[in-house]
This record gives structure tokens, C-alpha cells and sequence, in this order.
């Protein structure tokens, strides 16, 4: 018996049907894109046929025969598109019936579909596919016995989603438009809404250009077959959507306009982004949709990290083994921010340092700094982190950067397991070398005898180490200075004030008189390691950290209460203290002469658990391979 193809299955698909899954047969298969594997298709339902485009995640059914010139398929998901004046079935998900068979009938290429039959597909990358194969989702398992005759399933005509309000008639083309999925869209589309969750939200930024002053915002969707994609809003659009966009939410969003995506700025997997527009709506979904996931994630074990690309974006997993304190950190543009260091590893007997920025620090931060003083070791994925390579390789947030701490996932469980059951006790190499714990990407370690010997500071350029070392002298004369309190924009003034005779303090750089000044330090420390010693000076904060307590606090001490003893004992009980020092070394001209100046950034206390795996990852690399016994 023949195989009965749909009838009129192409000119259905081409008047809008989508939901009939016909049974259509495979009568030419071509190879095209250059930048892009794409495959294009003819399809016929024997009386006519029509092009389709593959989309790329079912690429693998051709590249292993599955689908092949000649097979009979039925169609599962799809949808017909105007693109360039030619209509073209997209393929989204589609099962094999029978992989080889006679070419059934004598088919035409249908009128008006294409007007010139002959033409190449453009060569566009018009249907992203999505991250994630739908086959499992779609597909049923083919019959044991493939009999000759088939019926396509028929499934009742489209409604519309009940979460549309229709108020009124409905006038020519007003109809709510078809949910589709994510990996569909493309920018010849006329009408499209797409349901998803909001998985991320970025910021309120305020921009400035050459058209004025603006403001933005963007959030990232995923749906149900595992599509991802971009929204952004501009202007008078985030006065409406700012505040209705909430993470975790399922939304609505139709009428929008799609542009190419900005992968300098964008991470993910879709070459185009959505930009809501006045008339575009966004709708909440009231009622949960458990098909659509909270999250999706693919993991890069730690040992692959160290062959990725700089400032690539991938997600990562591990369990948390240290955390450094948050500090401050004086950016490029004179703003300050804060920065946090930590260190994962996992079952690839890797580990990796994860440096926090901003509000990471305060947030997710502290809560795992307070779990590891506590003894618990969490789990902590990392979505969208981004590579840095400068002295090994390590993982820095960005905005878009997500932490999720004991996640509910199989791969958290696994790590949990493995961690519980001797991976805690397993030894783990970094990839983030010459790295400090706790220290920014340019700081090595050395000595103090290092310092001076290979001639630190004397290049146009300062430089930075980190030196482990124990404070033994502090000078007491001069040991803080008055400073203007005025804040001159987001930083304060912080120059040396003077009093006036009416007893109130002036500032000459900013030409006023306050009634309260700031006491800032200003130390003279010897410091001294196993090779040697050497004098520094410690600012605020570095001069907080040594003493323990403010300069006002001394000042009012020593020059107010005129109590030397107490303040003797501070002094004192501040001695022969290690510490981590991060130094800055320059040389600069004092009167005639060229001195060599060492300024203390950063102060930090010595994590003897990160030392000691500092050390041993010291003898690990400068151990000689030899056999083992």
C-alpha cells in the first residue's frame, strides 16, 4: 500500500496552520550558510512541495541519516514565515516515520510561495536555535511495525491564551497574536508574542550621548524549550516596565521589534535581542507554569576554565573553600567599590579564584564568608562569570553575573556528595596562579629582601606585591593628621586642615572652615620577615587594621585626655602582629634626593587555612616530576 501523505498539507502550513502535524515527505535536502551549519529542506505532501528551513538543533538527524532525501516525516512544531517576499516552514521539531522511500507522486512547487524557485535562501541566521533539543519533549517513540498508511494527528483549532484580555470586537489583524517559542523569532516577523520567565534583571542605568541624556534597562527570558533571549528598554519604556518586571515571574510579551545582539554586552546564546517599544505589551501570567525552568545553566567544570578565552562568559560550579574579607577598591574613574576574593574547587582537582564586585560582596558575599567561619563549605554556582587570564585564570562578576548558593540541581548534589565523602580532604591545584588569596590579579608575593634587591619602584611604573610580615616598631610622633571632612562629589576632600584663630578648621583647597575636622592616619611602620626589614606608611585604612581603632580615637588619647599610658598600651599591644601586606612601591624625589617610597594599600590577616594551601601549592609546582611511591 502507498504511504498517504497529508493532503493539502503545504497550502495548509502556508494559510497559518500550525497545528494539524502533518505527514509530508522529504524531497531534496541542501547544505547552506557559511558562518552557520544550516540545512534547508523541500517538502512535499505530493501534490505540492514547499522550502523549509531546519532549525539547528535538530541538525544531528541529518549529519547521521536519520532524515535523509526521500524520508517520510511528520512534522511536530512549526511555523510558516514571510521572509523577503518567499514563505518558508520553519522546522522546530519533527519525527522520522520511514528514512527512505520512493519520491510519492509528481509534486509542484506551490504558486506564490517563492517567486523565484531557482534563488538561494538567503544566508541569514534567522532562527537561533534553542540551547537545549526538544526532541524529548515533542517526539513519540516510532511504531515497531511501519505500516504504509498513516493519519496525521490532528489537534483542534488554535485559542487564544486566556491570559489575553480581549475587551471589544476585535478589528482586522487585532487578534492576539501566537505564542511562539523563543528560538522562532526572527526580525521579519509580523505579529509574535512569546511566553517565558524572567530568569535576570539588570540595573537602572543613566547614560549621556550626543542625543541627550537616557536611561536604560534589560532582562533575560527563558521558555519552555529552553530558548533564551535579551529584552531592553530605553526612556520613556522603563517608566512602564521597570517596576512591573519582576525575576521569576512568567510574562506575556508581544510587539516588540528584534535586533541583532550586542555579544560584546551579551552572553547569551541568541543572535538577537528584543526592544520593547510604546505599543508593546507585557503581560504577568497569574497561574504558575511548571514547564518553563527557573533557571538553566551549562556548567564548565574548573579544569576547562584554564584553556577558555579572556573575558569569554560561561557558567561554573564548586564548592566554596575560602573567602576573603571585602575591601575597598579605588577604581579607574575615582569611584570607589568593593571587592571580595574566594576560592572554588571541584571534582576535576581544580580550583579557581572568584573575584566579587560591588554589591556581590555585601549580598552573597558576606553570607558565605559567615558560612565558612561557621565550618560549612556551600555549594555556589556561578551563572555568567567572566574569564580573566592575567597571571593564570580566574572568574569575575559582572552585572549580569548571577550566584546561586546551594542550589537545587543535580550537579550541586553530586559535588555535595563527592565533598562529603573525602572530597573535602582531596588536594586541589589552582588555576589562578601566582595569585594571592585574597589579592587582586598583579599581586605576586615577595620578600623584603626581594624588594630591595631586584630594585622594585625604579621603573616609570609603581609596583605591586604582597609581603607576609610582622609589624615591629610604630612610630607615635605625627602619627595622624587633620583632614577636610567636605565631600567633593561621591569622594571626600581628605587634605590637611589647619585652625584658625575663632578655633574652627580650614581647608585651603577648599577655601571653607568647619566646625569638626577628620583625623586621618598617617603611620611610619617597621615591618619585618625572615629576610629582613623595612620601613612603610599606612594610610586610613591600612593604619585602621594595624591599630584596631580610629585616629580620632588616638588623637583624642594622646593630644585631648593626654593619657600616654593607655595610649602607650595600644601601641604596645599592636606589636608583633603578622599580617599580609599589599604594597605599593615607587620611588619619588624628597629635596634633591631619589627615594625609594613603599606605601601600604591593603592590610589583612593572616588565613593560615589559604596560606597553608598557598604553600603547598608553592611545592607542588617547584617540585621536580619524579616517580611517585
Amino acid at each position: 500500500m502507498p504511504v498517504n501523505l497529508t493532503r493539502n498539507a503545504i497550502a495548509m502550513m502556508n494559510s497559518g496552520d500550525v497545528n494539524s502535524k502533518p505527514l509530508v515527505q522529504v524531497v531534496d535536502i541542501k547544505l547552506i550558510g557559511n558562518s552557520q551549519e544550516r540545512y534547508r529542506f523541500l517538502l512535499s505532501d505530493s501534490e505540492s512541495t514547499q522550502h523549509a528551513m531546519l532549525a539547528t538543533q535538530l541538525n544531528e538527524q541529518v549529519r547521521t541519516g536519520r532524515v535523509k532525501k526521500g524520508s517520510i516525516i511528520q512534522l511536530i512544531d512549526y511555523i510558516c514565515s514571510t521572509v523577503q517576499n518567499r514563505r518558508i516552514i520553519v522546522v522546530l521539531n519533527m519525527e522520522t516515520i520511514i528514512p527512505e522511500y520512493e519520491i510519492i507522486g509528481n509534486p509542484k512547487l506551490l504558486m506564490g510561495s517563492e517567486p523565484e524557485a531557482n534563488k538561494s535562501m538567503p544566508n541569514n541566521n534567522l532562527f537561533e536555535p534553542s540551547t537545549r533539543s526538544t526532541n524529548n519533549r515533542y517526539s513519540a517513540p516510532a511504531p515497531a511495525n511501519k505500516a504504509q498508511s498513516f493519519q496525521p494527528t490532528i489537534q483542534p483549532a488554535y485559542q487564544p491564551p486566556p491570559n489575553y484580555k480581549i475587551q471589544g470586537p476585535i478589528m482586522k489583524n487585532e487578534a492576539p497574536a501566537r505564542i511562539i517559542p523563543i528560538a522562532a523569532l526572527n526580525p521579519y516577523q509580523g505579529r509574535w508574542a512569546i511566553k517565558a520567565r524572567v530568569t535576570a534583571k539588570g540595573d537602572l542605568r543613566r547614560y549621556n550621548n550626543a542625543r541627550g541624556d537616557g536611561k536604560v534597562f534589560s532582562f533575560d527570558l527563558l521558555d519552555s524549550d529552553g530558548g533564551e533571549i535579551r529584552v531592553t528598554c530605553f526612556n520613556a519604556v522603563v517608566d512602564r516596565f521597570y517596576n512591573v518586571i519582576e525575576v521569576g515571574k512568567v510574562y506575556l510579551i508581544s510587539k516588540g521589534s528584534l535586533k541583532p545582539a550586542q555579544k560584546n554586552f551579551n552572553h547569551l546564546k541568541n543572535e538577537w535581542e528584543i526592544f520593547l517599544e510604546s505599543n508593546s505589551t507585557v503581560e504577568l501570567c497569574p497561574d504558575e507554569d511548571g514547564s518553563i525552568p527557573r533557571q538553566q545553566f551549562s556548567f564548565r567544570p574548573i579544569t576547562e576554565i584554564e584553556s577558555a578565552e579572556n573575558n569569554s562568559i560561561l557558567d561554573v560550579i564548586g564548592i566554596v573553600i575560602s573567602v576573603n574579607p571585602s575591601v575597598p577598591i579605588l577604581r579607574k574613574n575615582g569611584m570607589e567599590t568593593q571587592r571580595r576574593i574566594l576560592n572554588l574547587k571541584d571534582v576535576s582537582g581544580k580550583s579557581v579564584e572568584l573575584t566579587l564586585w560591588g554589591d556581590f560582596c555585601n549580598k552573597e558575599g558576606q553570607k558565605l564568608q559567615e558560612m565558612v567561619d561557621s565550618g560549612l563549605f556551600p555549594v555556589l554556582a556561578v551563572k555568567a562569570g567572566k574569564v580573566n587570564d592575567f597571571n593564570g585564570k580566574s572568574i569575575g562578576t559582572i552585572s549580569s553575573t548571577q550566584l546561586f548558593i546551594d542550589p537545587d540541581c543535580p550537579e550541586a548534589q553530586g559535588l555535595r556528595a563527592w565533598f562529603e565523602s573525602g572530597g573535602r580532604n582531596t588536594a586541589s591545584i589552582s588555576i589562578s596562579k601566582e595569585i594571592m588569596p585574597g589579592g587582586s590579579k598583579n599581586e605576586i608575593r615577595k620578600t623584603l629582601t626581594q624588594i630591595k634587591d631586584e630594585g622594585l619602584g625604579r621603573s616609570d611604573k609603581p609596583d605591586w606585591v604582597t609581603a607576609k610580615a610582622t609589624v615591629v616598631f610604630i612610630k607615635t610622633d605625627n602619627f595622624c593628621y587633620t583632614a577636610c571632612p567636605l565631600m567633593i562629589g561621591d569622594r571626600q576632600c581628605n587634605k590637611k586642615v589647619t585652625q584658625s584663630g575663632n578655633k574652627r578648621w580650614l581647608c585651603d583647597r577648599c577655601n571653607q572652615e568647619f566646625e569638626e575636622c577628620d583625623y586621618r592616619y598617617l603611620l611610619q611602620v617597621q615591618i619585618q620577615d625572615h629576610t629582613g626589614l623595612t620601613w612603610v606608611t599606612a594610610f586610613q585604612e591600612a593604619g585602621e587594621e594595624i591599630l584596631g581603632c580610629s585616629a580620632k580615637e588616638m588623637y583624642l588619647l594622646k593630644y585631648e585626655l593626654q593619657d600616654d599610658t593607655q595610649f602607650g598600651e595600644i601601641i604596645r599591644s599592636r606589636l608583633f602582629h603578622q599580617y599580609l601586606f599589599r604594597l605599593k612601591i615607587k620611588e619619588e624625589l624628597y629635596g634633591d634626593e631619589q627615594r625609594v617610597k613603599i606605601t601600604v594599600v591593603k592590610v589583612d590577616k593572616v588565613n593560615y587555612s589559604a596560606e597553608s594551601r598557598y604553600l603547598l601549592d608553592m611545592v607542588t609546582k617547584n617540585l621536580p616530576n619524579r616517580k611517585q611511591f
